[in-house]
């Protein structure tokens, strides 16, 4: 019998610096609504993201999640209820769940373990059943022993694969997650290296992504059409520049889930996605006729959840009237991203290629800053006389000490520092010593992490 124990903490791992490289796939929730899916979703992955509440069809989007467990990495995607009542958001959910299916390399059947079988659990199961996909049965909110004995009933359904656990208490998900990764490749120290640098283009349709790998490739190998989502997959371009190698991705443009409604148009965020993991650095698109709209923030939050060094591209600058105010523009953006303060602003035009020239160096400088390493004892000097400069406030009538630092990984730069209480630390003062570290160190372009790590522990 399935052993039935608590979720360990998922998130923990050896060699994090190398995050990037481990092997990883995609896996998609599925099932009726009010199954607990939501809560198993936000279990594994480690924080509340999807919505829970004690009402069917309360998640109609799908949501997305990595899960670093042991020595794999994998995404999840929790999707809306499937309901064959007549509810009009209903053939939107199930052509949401059709694309998650898809995509994934294994599917998660949530059923509710106190409950029997019903008529949308077996509809669900002939949608898994024609997709050829490995199918995991997760029966859920089994708390006890008793309640395991009646897993059996589920293999009817007629999946080799049926496990018992409980969202709600953290139970069986370790055999879960042990059944998920057991056929993954895990992370080996032998990599195969790759001189070549790779960059992605993200961003909303038609702000003429596959337009600037044209321009910048000087040849029509990328499709362009001024149809928005006409890049459905992403597309690997080989090319070198100043005797460098790059690849360029090309990806479909990422629209707002609410306003899609072409099946192929949502499977393509998909596949964005695993574009940004592989990519070395992102260029951000965005269209300077139409400005900045909040859905650019929301894009750009995928490539900061990943670590990826970024460059923030404003195309169609020909389209603008004052042309010359590249100042003010510049001051927009900044006021617009300010999570992003550290990324590069350029200004380009792919349909007349000016400024085009502009681009490449930037993904150097991003990504050469990515890989930068700081000399441990010019680290601590710096450290030091930041906290001279300004000492960290108190709290509780006790101060945040700092007695060492050092650099323990990169891609991105990510900085120990060893303190007498991690509880000590201020988000102002966080952000005071990483603005120290940029002064002093040239990480444009990249993402800087500061972890803390009580001395004596």
């Amino acid at each position: 019998m399935t052993r039935f124990e608590r979720l360990p903490k998922v998130h923990t791992i050896e060699r994090e610096d190398k995050m990037n490289n481990y092997k990883s796939g995609f896996v998609t929730l599925i099932g009726r609504p009010n199954v607990g899916k939501s809560t198993i979703f936000n279990k594994l992955i480690g924080k509340k993201v999807s919505i829970i509440e004690d009402t069917p069809g309360v998640t109609r989007d799908r949501i997305y999640g990595t899960v670093l467990y042991n020595n794999y990495k994998f995404h999840l995607i929790d999707t809306g209820g499937i309901d064959v009542s007549e509810e009009d958001f209903n053939d939107e959910i199930i052509v949401q769940a059709n694309i998650a299916i898809e995509e994934a390399e294994i599917i998660l059947f949530v059923v509710d373990g106190l409950e029997e079988l019903n008529q949308n659990d077996y509809v669900i199961r002939d949608i898994l059943m024609k997709s050829g996909k490995r199918v995991i049965v997760v029966v859920n909110k089994l708390d006890n022993v008793k309640r395991e004995e009646n897993i059996y009933n589920y293999y009817e359904l007629g999946f080799e694969e049926v496990l018992p656990v409980s969202g709600e208490h953290s139970l069986g998900l370790t055999d879960l997650l042990d059944s998920i990764t057991k056929d993954f490749n895990e992370l080996t120290d032998e990599e195969e290296p790759d001189d070549r640098i790779k960059f992605c283009l993200i961003g909303r349709p038609n702000v003429g992504k596959s337009s600037l790998v044209n321009a910048l490739l000087n040849e029509e190998k990328v499709i362009v059409s001024p149809i928005a989502g006409t890049t459905r997959d992403a597309i690997d371009t080989e090319f070198t520049y100043n005797k460098k190698k790059y690849v360029a991705i090309d990806t479909a443009g990422i629209r707002k889930s609410g306003k899609i409604f072409e099946r192929i148009e949502k499977y393509s965020v998909l596949r964005s996605m695993k574009a940004i993991e592989r990519s070395d650095v992102c260029l951000l698109v965005i269209n300077a006729e139409e400005g900045i709209i909040e859905h650019d923030k929301h894009i750009a939050s995928y490539a900061i959840e990943e670590g990826k060094p970024i460059v923030i591209v404003v195309n169609k600058w020909d389209t603008v009237n004052d042309k010359n105010d590249i100042a003010s523009f510049t001051k927009l953006v900044r006021a617009e991203f300010k999570f992003l303060s550290y990324a590069k602003v350029t200004f380009v035009s792919a349909l007349t290629k000016k400024r085009i020239f502009t681009i490449m160096p930037e993904i150097d400088k991003a990504y050469e800053n990515s890989h930068r390493e700081i000399k441990t004892s010019i680290l601590n000097e710096v450290i030091r006389d930041a906290v001279m400069m300004k000492a960290p406030p108190s709290y509780k009538g006790k101060r945040l000490k700092i007695s060492f630092a050092q650099q323990t990984g990169v891609v991105p730069p990510k900085f120990t520092l060893f303190v007498n209480s991690n509880k000590l630390i201020h988000f102002s003062y966080e952000r005071y010593l990483e603005n120290k570290l940029r002064e002093n160190f040239d990480f444009e372009g990249t993402p800087i992490k500061l972890e803390y790590k009580n001395k004596n522990d």
